[in-house]
């Protein structure tokens, strides 16, 4: 069994008379198909009125398909029976939007392993697609109780609901029965129904910002008249831009603010809403948000301060504006946001601080502070770097990088993406949609870690207990192009959005100075980088056609990659002329270019264009280290995304059943959690087919001479003292025991020098076959998630810190990945003539580490020390497992807003 536990992403329901058993973890906001968000929760003895006042809405043909007859009106007891249920055998799920109940979805066990599912959705909310959502979390509940079948009796003419139970990526068996269609399915998580819930997430939460970056109607609640306002600068930029919707202002004591009409409240505006910028002190913000609420508006940008940054009273405001949006189907960009820009001719929308609009481009940006926000678009600016769209998150309360990376993939103006992230909520999904993101763009990321400090005020982030070197690890899994600064991300991003991605690590340098010649190669060499085209120096008063030609043939070296051309000021040639003849050398070529022309940075704005319209601008760079940083960065991900990323592993013989039966046997005696005794450790991993080699503690020689005898020689003799185990050493460890005589001449041995440290406890283990000792770990973390790590035992892992990481689910070449990643990993190859282990077995067992903890996040620790890889396969040694009771994880499997 599953057991979630509330954590505090999760929004609790603030009902004072929940019923007995209420499990408030079920609850979640969700994004709907359109965009807007709904509340699902458990069903309540309370919602009967709201079940009426639901079913008098639904047309007379709504309520023939769900019940089969003309119910216009539900008995007293019809209700009683739906609103009160067991949360366990009996569970009802409806999903709201300001308290009005939209859909219900219900299932009911008929037996131990199996129970009748249906739904009910409003008329008026058909097609958001709430039976899915409804669905999925049925689904996962059921499985938490041991219930691994639905079914479910529909009518024929039924298509829509029909519809949710096919679409759903489940294996459907049908079956008509008096005029009754009978469905049967497992419920089991499947690639494809995982697939399923992964692509309805993601063009739900693209269009949710959709209607956030292309608003037809802005209105700007806050705008004042003095200049000096935050409302007032809004509503000056939006209309500076030529916005091409329409802008209202909204102020109670103006009739007119910059020439255009001034509404009383948000209800007064005419039509419909899309996007609501509440410019008002914090104290007003939630009376603006229910007015917001109550006049049908689509999104919120909060660009007021006083809210979790401040701390106190700040972090209570914060929640109930979070709750009160979500409550109301509204999503809300910040609060303390610097505003949205979209660059797109046809919208031209700067609902932001920036006085100007940034040049059209194709790099979508975001940026979490305000400040940063201003930094970033400058710094583009500067370089002539066009931008498609922006947003900055503020607080980062709802919206985040996450849902801007899932509208950048469906972007077709959006080739490129930059972020500077002070905080990361939810790392796993990042790492998901990152991944996604980045096989079709570029995504770079300014982020100088993940810890348990310098998270920014107002941030809602779970702490970690892993280290920096784990986020690392994510972001190279992902692969996320990591930079330091807002200067090294310009530097990529100018390459890469202009430039094709680098073919292999093969490099061209052209220039008019040996010195800067011997400066570039060392830089491009430095950055793992091979020079195999010069430096071709030539002479400081070089012509613009010897510049030409010499990088024609640079160009058409087939032995090179990418071209560096770096130049000082000419003294025969002109600058432009040097740049007309780069530019020339380049057009038409696939390979990439970068320029070094001291003392300019950015883009050049002259560029060639086909005979398709299309071109490509040539990135220039101040000094030949910033070109080959952004050279090589760009030549690895071009790695990245052309290598096969394998299929994920699924091990066979996994029992998962018996391993939950093991966990929830546990925590049902112990709720606390604790470490698992031997037996219970062997059942839990052999459920996963990983055997663990049985140890027998002995407290005299005449124990550990029947405990060798019962084991078979030879036989190892060891001590189970922490700081002594595993160190392969003579002071803890006796080898090759084959027979009575040695065994009690290694526990004489060992007693004598053991007794004076307390160590002396020993225990008893068959002999394994010489191989390389390594340690494999899975540990649960609040913010990760499941955290995979492998590395070498011993001095590697102990001293040297030599240990690398992955957050499953994994591939298997992501396995494959991290185990040569540890650089204590030739040991494993053959090493000075030895013969290398057998690499796919420790591969099988990380896969299988790997599965249990994804499936199970009660497997608080895991720890597999030693683990004997040999030519012949694996052999563990030794397993601690630890279980506890879990928070609920970031990225649940199943749609949620955290």
């Amino acid at each position: 069994m599953v057991v979630i536990v509330p954590c505090h992403d999760v929004r609790m329901s603030e009902d004072v008379d929940l019923p007995p058993g209420y499990p408030v973890q079920w609850e979640a906001d969700v994004v709907l198909r359109d965009g807007s968000v709904g509340h699902l929760r458990p069903i309540r003895p309370s919602d009967e009125e709201g079940l009426h006042a639901f079913h008098a809405r639904q047309s007379d043909e709504s309520i023939y398909l769900r019940f089969f007859a003309p119910l216009r009106r539900l008995s007293d007891k019809d209700v009683h029976r739906f609103s009160h249920v067991d949360y366990e055998d009996r569970v009802a799920l409806v999903i709201t939007v300001r308290d009005d109940i939209l859909g219900i979805g219900r299932y009911d066990r008929i037996d131990a392993g199996s129970a009748e599912v249906a739904f009910n959705v409003s008329d008026h909310y058909q097609g958001r697609g709430i039976g899915s959502v409804l669905l999925e979390h049925l689904a996962a509940i059921a499985q938490e109780f041991g219930i691994t079948r639905f079914t479910a009796e529909v009518l024929p003419q039924n298509r829509k609901m029909l519809t949710v139970f096919s679409d759903a990526g489940y294996e459907v068996s049908r079956k008509v029965e008096d005029g009754v269609v009978a469905l049967h399915f497992d419920i089991e998580p499947t690639d494809r129904s995982k697939a399923v819930v992964m692509s309805r997430e993601h063009r739900a939460e693209a269009i949710s910002v959709r209607r956030m970056l292309r608003p037809s109607t802005v209105a700007v609640i806050g705008a004042g008249r003095s200049p000096d306002s935050m409302g007032h600068h809004f509503l000056k930029n939006l209309l500076g831009a030529g916005f091409t919707g329409e802008v209202h202002p909204v102020n109670r004591k103006a009739k007119k603010i910059l020439g255009r009409k001034a509404y009383d409240t948000i209800s007064d505006v005419p039509g419909r809403v899309d996007l609501a910028i509440i410019a008002v002190p914090a104290e007003n913000v939630l009376k603006v948000v229910d007015e917001c609420a109550a006049a049908d508006v689509d999104a919120l940008l909060i660009v007021s301060a006083g809210f979790g940054e401040g701390g106190g009273d700040g972090d209570e405001l914060q929640a109930e504006l979070v709750r009160r949006a979500r409550g109301s189907g509204m999503r809300i960009v910040g609060p303390n946001s610097f505003g949205l820009i979209n660059t797109d001719p046809a919208l031209s929308l700067n609902a932001s601080l920036s006085p100007t609009m940034p040049p059209v481009g194709h790099l979508g940006l975001f940026a979490q502070s305000g400040a940063l926000g201003i930094a970033v678009l400058a710094s583009a600016a500067r370089r002539n770097l066009g931008i498609s769209t922006f947003g900055s998150a503020g607080n980062r309360v709802d919206v985040s990088g996450n849902d801007f990376m899932q509208y950048w993939i469906d972007d077709d103006d959006t080739h490129t993406v930059g972020l500077y992230l002070e905080s990361m909520g939810n790392p796993r999904k990042f790492s998901r949609i990152a991944r996604n993101l980045g096989r079709i763009k570029p995504v770079i990321v300014v982020q100088s870690g993940v810890s348990a400090y310098g998270v920014p005020p107002g941030h809602r982030v779970r702490r970690t207990k892993m280290r920096p070197a784990v986020f690392t690890a994510m972001l190279k899994q992902a692969g996320v192009i990591r930079v330091s600064n807002v200067h090294q991300m310009f530097d990529v991003a100018q390459l890469v959005v202009h430039q094709p991605l680098p073919a292999g690590r093969r490099v061209a340098i052209v220039g008019n100075s040996s010195a800067l010649g011997a400066l570039s190669a060392g830089a491009v060499a430095s950055r793992g980088l091979t020079v195999t085209h010069g430096p071709v120096n030539l002479p400081s008063e070089a012509t613009a056609e010897e510049f030409l030609e010499a990088l024609t043939r640079a160009f058409q070296d087939p032995d090179v990659d990418s071209v560096l051309t770096c130049f000082i000021p000419p003294i025969v040639a002109h600058d432009e002329d040097v740049t007309d003849a780069v530019r020339s050398a380049a057009r038409g070529s696939d390979k990439t270019c970068v320029a070094t022309f001291l003392g300019m940075r950015g883009v050049d704005s002259s560029t060639y264009m086909d005979e398709g319209g299309t071109g490509q601008a040539i990135p220039i760079y101040a000094m030949p280290e910033d070109a080959a940083y952004a050279l090589a960065k760009a030549t690895k991900y071009a790695e990245w995304r052309n290598k096969d990323h394998g299929v994920p592993v699924a091990p066979a013989g996994v029992n998962r059943r018996v391993a939950e039966d093991v966990v929830q046997t546990v925590l049902s005696v112990d709720p606390e959690g604790r470490r698992l005794d031997p037996d219970e450790t062997a059942a839990l991993l052999t459920a996963y087919g990983i055997e663990v080699w049985p140890t027998r503690r002995a407290a005299t020689v005449e124990e550990a001479v029947e405990a060798a005898g019962d084991i078979g020689y030879p036989v190892v003799l060891k001590s189970t003292a922490p700081m002594l185990r595993h160190q392969g050493g003579i002071t803890g460890v006796r080898v090759d025991l084959v027979g009575e005589q040695s065994v009690r001449e290694a526990w004489a041995s060992l007693n004598e020098r053991l007794s004076p440290l307390a160590a002396g406890q020993l225990e008893v283990q068959r002999m394994a076959t010489p191989g390389v000792s390594c340690v494999v770990t899975a540990e649960e973390d609040p913010l990760f998630g499941p955290v995979v790590s492998f590395g070498v035992a011993g001095l590697p892992t102990e001293l040297l810190d030599d240990i690398s990481h992955r957050i499953p689910p994994l591939t298997d070449v992501a396995v494959s990945e991290l185990i040569s990643s540890v650089k204590a990993a030739p040991v494993l190859h053959g090493h000075r003539g030895s013969t290398p282990v057998h690499r796919a077995a420790l591969a099988d067992l990380i896969a299988r580490v790997s599965t249990m903890s994804d499936d199970m996040p009660e497997i608080a620790s895991l720890r597999l020390n030693p683990v004997n890889a040999h030519p012949g396969g694996v052999q563990v040694l030794g397993a601690e497992v630890t279980v506890a009771p879990t928070a609920r994880r970031a990225d649940p499997g199943r749609r949620s807003l955290t």
